[in-house]
């Protein structure tokens, strides 16, 4: 785990996300290479439906903050619990499109920061982030779950969605293997490659990791592709 620089990978992480920003959405459409056909497509609507219920389960906050917010897929559920989502990126490409997306919000504020250099200015009702965690490298994983913590208030829920290992869940043209490595190649519809990091989380330890900060979690998985968390600040920190 030590012999790759991180620093390097993250950077590639940045540049991966903004060449995806016009195609990202495909992949959770189920469009283009990322189309697996009638019977997996309906699945994996299926199964966001469930995570997508569970966060409306949240009930209704005043300040939210979305790391990671990407292309506005789920900055647009959190709008419908939220009267103020502060969405952050560290691209500026898929802010455009999220901004465009919802547009022009004035509900939402965006800013374009580097989560591994950024600390909360404030604290909010609700801290969520989708498909981010698995992208952290294990070096950096406590310290950025303890920044993510001092952005909770007392009373504060956290809410993660991140993906399963399920071979049907990425594109057609790519084979995921489960090896053990955690330094993936990814590869954009041009064919160009990105080097990344990719965790696929258990259950038991994304609660055990979560529980280090004292958060309280209750970690639970869709039958294939996803694996989400709806946490809130113990009783040590309130």
């Amino acid at each position: 785990m030590n012999v790759w620089n991180d620093r390097q990978i993250i950077q590639d992480q940045i540049e991966y996300y903004r060449a995806r920003a016009n195609e990202y959405d495909e992949w959770f459409y189920r469009q283009g290479r990322f189309d697996r056909g009638t019977a997996n497509n309906q699945h994996w609507f299926a199964e966001v439906a469930v995570v997508q219920q569970a966060l409306q389960q949240v009930g209704k906050v005043d300040r939210i903050l979305e790391l990671a917010c990407g292309t506005g897929i789920w900055t647009q559920e959190l709008l419908t619990l939220g009267n103020q989502i502060t969405a952050i990126d560290a691209s500026t490409e898929v802010l455009e499109i999220n901004r465009h997306k919802l547009g022009a919000s004035s509900q939402v504020i965006y800013q374009q920061r580097d989560l591994f250099t950024w600390e909360p200015e404030q604290q909010y009702d609700l801290v969520f982030f989708s498909f981010w965690l698995s992208h952290v490298p294990p070096q950096r994983l406590t310290a950025f779950l303890q920044t993510v913590a001092n952005a909770l208030q007392a009373d504060g829920k956290l809410f993660i969605i991140d993906s399963r290992f399920e071979p049907t869940s990425t594109a057609n043209n790519h084979v995921l293997v489960d090896d053990g490595n955690l330094i993936k190649t990814r590869k954009l519809n041009d064919g160009k490659e990105f080097q990344i990091v990719k965790k696929f989380y258990q259950p038991d330890e994304l609660q055990q990791e979560l529980r280090a900060i004292d958060i309280d979690a209750d970690v639970k998985v869709t039958e294939r592709y996803f694996i989400y968390a709806i946490g809130e600040r113990s009783n040590a920190n309130a």
